[in-house]
């Protein structure tokens, strides 16, 4: 059983007190309106109504230039941090708060209104003392419904409060910004290569500017510990470093990821909103991992955030603006993908702006040595173990292996055998027939223990030995020439035959060109 309303009690009473009821209401509407800082009223709808004379000053401060602006909205567009709506949905009425938004703080009641059957039709809102922290206002001067004295000890609360979330909100953005920090620097890269030494000096010389930049090569090549020292070496080095693998989120959830979600924007949303990664990146890089990966159906949003360098969150009609560098990175074939209608060509030409190309393994062997030193470094200080070192023969087996995962599968191969070695210095023989990569025939380590005297000198008599890179022109260009004739002269699959990207086999195409 409902309690009954307030209409079918006033309906019982006799007709001149009914009068007098009604008096009084109208009488208390008016007082509140005349003596309150100001007052609204809203619809069912959280839509605002009507606002008092003295809620007209406040206006500017929210920013709006005439009433018309305002009434009509919903309350929540226009009031920051206002708790009208809630009580409109639940019903209840919240009798005492401080409201601070930009307009300044006050003190505020909020109670619903019902009609005769007893529904929430709207709400009314009070304000009942205007900056309340402030002193009291001089004598003869209007004031609130509370005076100003009266509420200092709960006014002195409310600041200590807000000290104390001021400051832990500023903790909670250091201590983010500090775990956003760049990882690596450009020197992080090993090598000394002359190959390695011109990446490293292209890298420093993007760095120094806020284009984006394109980082292509083969998977585990070290492109986002590039990103990370392009980062470092950068104007925006204390500023956060965001980094998304696009193939690891699913094409449904990728929108949110890079652009946010408003508060309740769908069943399920968490109703404080959330911010995506190009909020958490503003100031800052944005590392885009994987980019060939990335749905053609966003490729087109992402195009708009680079050109005009505003987001829009998911579910809401406010655009934000915000100030990131992007570093994009792929592993795939772009150029490729756009002629195949994959990729946006105007996307494509957005993010090709500063195109860094990192070389595989295979190219830069002078830098083996040095790499595996840091990895087996490295590897022992993770693993608590003793640090291992390598053989001549054991380095010679490696720069033998044509190493198609690179510096990644380096890694994997060295860890391996000092995890499952004893031994301090790691022999040829450890890397054993399981450590052909990827299934490759097993390149073997040694010679056979016994050579025939007799064969040896045969085969030097026969066949003067040359040095090894004409040895490995010659192989390059015989497996080249066979599979361009394999494919018909199709460039693009004799790469992907010979697991090398089509701007390697570009590069030796230029030196050799009768084969092309």
């Amino acid at each position: 059983m409902h309690a009954p309303s307030q209409a079918s009690e006033l309906s019982q009473l006799p007709l001149d007190a009914q009068s007098v009821m009604r008096l009084a209401a109208h009488t208390l509407f008016e007082q509140l309106a005349a003596t309150a800082q100001g007052m609204l009223l809203l619809d069912r709808e959280h839509r605002v109504v009507w606002i008092s004379e003295g809620y007209k000053r406040f206006l500017p401060a929210l920013g709006f230039d005439s009433e018309t602006e305002f009434v009509g909205r919903k309350v929540e567009e226009v009031v920051p941090g206002t708790l009208l709506a809630e009580v409109i949905d639940s019903g209840r009425p919240i009798l005492v708060d401080l409201l601070s938004n930009k307009a300044g703080t006050f003190l505020v009641s909020r109670l619903p209104l019902r009609d005769a059957a007893g529904a929430v039709i709207g709400a009314l809102g009070l304000v009942l003392l205007d900056h309340p922290q402030a002193q009291p206002a001089a004598p003869g001067a209007p004031r609130g419904l509370v005076s100003g004295p009266s509420m200092q000890p709960l006014i002195q609360k409310f600041g200590r409060l807000q000290q104390e979330l001021e400051e832990a909100r500023r903790q909670l953005a250091a201590e983010t910004a500090r775990k956003r920090q760049p990882k690596h620097t450009i020197a992080s890269f090993i090598g000394s290569s002359p190959v390695a030494l011109e990446l490293k000096r292209q890298a420093r010389r993007v760095a120094q500017t806020d284009a984006t930049v394109l980082l292509l090569g083969e998977t585990g090549t070290g492109k986002e510990l590039l990103a990370h020292g392009i980062h470092a070496a950068s104007a925006r080095a204390q500023r956060p470093l965001v980094s998304i693998n696009i193939a690891a989120v699913p094409d449904t959830l990728l929108e949110a990821e890079f652009f946010g979600v408003a508060p309740g924007a769908y069943t399920g949303a968490d109703r404080r909103g959330r911010e995506g990664k190009f909020a958490l990146a503003d100031g800052g890089t944005l590392f885009l991992d994987e980019i060939g990966d990335m749905p053609l159906a966003l490729q087109s949003k992402l195009l708009r955030v680079l050109q005009e360098q505003e987001i829009e969150a998911l579910g809401s009609n406010e655009l934000r603006r915000v100030d990131v560098r992007v570093i994009a990175a792929t592993s795939r074939d772009l150029e490729a993908m756009v002629a195949r209608g994959e990729f946006r060509a105007d996307l494509f030409y957005r993010l090709n702006v500063l195109p860094l190309r990192l070389p595989p393994l295979r190219e830069r062997l002078d830098d083996l040595e040095a790499l595996a030193e840091a990895l087996l470094e490295d590897i022992a200080r993770r693993s608590g173990l003793p640090q291992r070192q390598l053989a001549p023969e054991a380095l010679d087996w490696l720069a033998r292996q044509p190493w198609p995962g690179n510096i990644r599968e380096l890694r994997n191969r060295l860890e391996q055998v000092s995890l499952m070695s004893d031994e301090l210095l790691l022999e040829a023989a450890h890397f054993g027939a399981e450590a052909a990569p990827c299934g490759a025939p097993l390149v073997q380590a040694t010679l056979p223990a016994t050579v025939p005297a007799s064969a040896s000198a045969m085969v030097s008599a026969e066949r003067p030995l040359r040095p090894l890179p004409e040895q490995v022109e010659q192989l390059e260009r015989q497996a080249i020439a066979q599979a361009l004739r394999q494919t018909a002269g199709n460039r693009m699959a004799a790469a992907r035959l010979l697991q090398i990207s089509r701007a390697s086999l570009y590069e030796r195409l230029a030196r050799w060109p009768e084969l092309g």
